[in-house]
């Protein structure tokens, strides 16, 4: 349950650093503590797509990613965060991705960062 938790915080991290620094994603919310809020609902609808969606999506581009030397990774992590921005969408929470090449570099950026909190991070159970 902590890795899970840990992993959340890591992903709501990641998002925050997204939305802070490009301006096609966008978080709103009347307070912080509503932003906050979204947020984390925000990175849980992201775990879990990214835990039922994308392994499906990769053994389907698999020819892509040997033939891209894997970049096509960059797709793929982009097309996961526009799948959660159609969700929060569809959840009303105020969250939204705006255009695919927002995406693809909301998605390296969200890889970065949440790696870099992954090592810093505990992950233990």
């Amino acid at each position: 349950m902590k890795n899970f938790v840990v992993k959340t915080i890591a992903n709501a991290g990641a998002l925050a650093v997204a939305v802070w620094l490009l301006d096609k994603i966008t978080l709103t919310g009347s307070s912080t503590g509503k932003k906050a809020w979204t947020l984390i609902l925000v990175a849980l609808v992201f775990g879990v797509v990214n835990f039922l969606v994308k392994p499906i999506l990769k053994v389907l581009t698999f020819p892509l990613f040997i033939l891209t030397l894997g970049l096509f990774t960059l797709v793929v992590n982009a097309l996961m965060l526009l799948l959660t921005s159609w969700l929060a969408d569809k959840l009303d929470l105020s969250f939204h991705v705006e255009g695919f090449w927002t995406a693809v570099l909301g998605g390296l950026i969200i890889s970065i960062v949440s790696w870099a909190l992954h090592v810093v991070l505990p992950d233990e159970d």
